[in-house]
């Protein structure tokens, strides 16, 4: 099993660290690593944020360990050249279209939720979001008006097709857990929305067994701090998955515990945590590991066929926390690396 490590920007390198070191304490048979610059790290060492050997790592790995990217000194950059590129151009490469955000509240943390304990302790949700579509694939660009006036534009679309594969695996989700599906889109002013229903409920008719429902996006914003335990699995475009998600993630306590998988029609994916690359907090020891280690374990289960050693990091990582160990993000002092020594510890 060939693991991809891109560490890239800011804390992205000191959380992969951490994710390393457990994967290694497993002692999985066959498993090695191969780590490779993306992001600002890549475009400082060769001038692109996504090299073509780090590409042809990606392409010949079994799965993809990723950081983050985001790296201020490259904020003036030509847009293609920026650091965030490299994982829009990963999603597209790889054609992974499917991202997988679990957001569930571990009981230790319910003070360090947004919301109050009793609302918070609810939250157990997947959201389903559709990575190779929407505003940020769309054409787009900067032009003059008629007056002279400066235009930036975005063109949101979707066709059919990427509409209805992004359901199935939203209904999939939604039979594996509490078989609840609900669709998020803005249907009454966008007809790019619109399709999304109509083609939702097309799909709905392959999973009779899945109840169905359907939410506008800013109700769905309102409706993930006034009552999170509605919903099971959301399934939802680019755009309003990428805001959704964040939400989800102050829900559940911080954006530094919750993991991401983004996969292709076959399994295979990239994994990472939903947090960026903090580059204000960069190199000083204060990282939360958590969200990356807990992607390391979704890389074992989807990717790799690894349900049981998945499992074991989960329970760690719970162990840990019922143990008292916080990270300055939880309210905390422990740094990156005695978090991951505590997840260690329970793992051990």
């Amino acid at each position: 099993m060939l693991i991809a490590l891109l560490p890239g920007d800011g804390i992205g390198p000191e959380v992969i660290a951490e994710a390393r070191r457990v994967l290694e304490t497993l002692a999985l048979p066959d498993m090695r690593f191969e780590e490779a610059p993306v992001g600002g790290a890549a475009y400082k060492a060769s001038g692109h944020p996504l090299p073509q050997a780090t590409l042809n790592l990606a392409k010949r790995a079994d799965a993809i360990l990723f950081g983050a990217v985001g790296d201020p000194d490259c904020d003036t950059l030509e847009r293609h050249l920026r650091p965030e590129q490299a994982i829009l151009g990963l999603r597209k490469e790889l054609e992974l279209f499917a991202n997988l955000r679990p957001a569930t509240l571990f009981p230790e943390l319910a003070d360090a939720s947004a919301l109050r304990p009793e609302v918070a302790s609810q939250i157990d949700m997947v959201i389903v979001r559709e990575l190779n579509g929407d505003v940020y694939f769309g054409e787009k660009g900067m032009r003059k008006t008629a007056d002279g006036k400066r235009e930036g534009y975005d063109i949101m679309s979707y066709n059919e097709d990427e509409v209805r594969r992004i359901a199935r695996v939203g209904f999939e989700t939604a039979m594996a857990r509490g078989k609840k599906l609900c669709s998020v889109d803005k249907a009454n002013v966008l007809e790019t929305s619109q399709l999304w229903r109509d083609v939702v409920i097309e799909t709905a008719k392959e999973f009779p067994k899945v109840a169905l429902s359907h939410m506008y996006v800013d109700n769905a914003a309102m409706q993930l701090v006034r009552n999170p335990g509605q919903f099971d699995v959301i399934v939802t475009g680019n755009l309003f998955g990428d805001i959704l998600s964040d939400q989800a993630s102050m829900c559940a306590g911080s954006i530094g515990m919750l993991p991401s998988a983004s996969l292709d029609a076959s399994q295979k994916g990239l994994y990472e945590p939903i947090h960026g690359s903090a580059p204000d907090i960069a190199g000083q020891g204060k990282a939360n590991p958590l969200a990356t280690i807990l992607s390391a374990a979704m890389m074992l289960r989807y990717s790799l066929g690894q349900a049981e050693a998945a499992d074991r990091i989960e329970a760690a990582v719970a162990a840990a926390l019922a143990a008292g160990a916080r990270t300055p993000d939880l309210g905390g002092s422990l740094r990156t690396r005695e978090m991951g020594d505590a997840v260690l510890a329970a793992l051990t």
